[in-house]
């Protein structure tokens, strides 16, 4: 078996549809886009978070309208994600 500690890098799959996920491959955290780079660029910015960096979010309601979500139609029996709290 590996040892994920030693597991360092960054794995590409390109989909049908011509879309690229990049999946890294301590953290097994993926995220796809249309490029290469933005997939890239997009898991970084998750890796950062995982590890605690960013901005708190002062105004959750403001912060979901911004990313396209309304706040009335989310289920206020469910959990926030960890980087939402």
């Amino acid at each position: 078996m590996v040892n994920p500690e030693r597991l360092v890098g960054v794995e590409f799959v390109r989909a049908s549809d011509g879309s690229i996920t990049a999946r890294d491959l301590k953290t097994g955290q993926a995220r796809g886009a249309p490029t290469r780079g933005k997939a890239l660029e997009q898991l970084a910015e998750v890796l950062v978070l995982m590890e605690g960096g960013g901005e708190p979010i002062e105004d959750q309601e403001a912060f979901l309208r911004e990313i396209g979500i309304d706040p009335d139609d989310i289920d206020g029996d469910k959990e926030l994600p960890e980087f939402m709290r």
